[in-house]
């Protein structure tokens, strides 16, 4: 059996922001929460590395 997976997409639904993690939890199967607590981890050190790359990916990733 083989496991489909849709594509990656931003999340309409599961959005605080601009939906970057809930899309990114729905393609890999976990919970946006460790997307975002990635994040603002990743934001702590001066912001660039998170924010940067949210930023980055709400332009890459189209919307559902």
């Amino acid at each position: 059996m083989h496991n489909q997976r849709s594509a990656l997409r931003r999340s309409s639904r599961d959005k605080i922001i601009a939906g970057v993690c809930g899309g990114l939890g729905e393609f890999f199967g976990i919970r946006p929460f460790w997307f975002r607590l990635g994040f603002v981890i990743a934001a702590i050190p001066g912001g660039v590395p998170g924010i940067g790359l949210y930023l980055l990916l709400w332009l890459i990733i189209p919307s559902e």
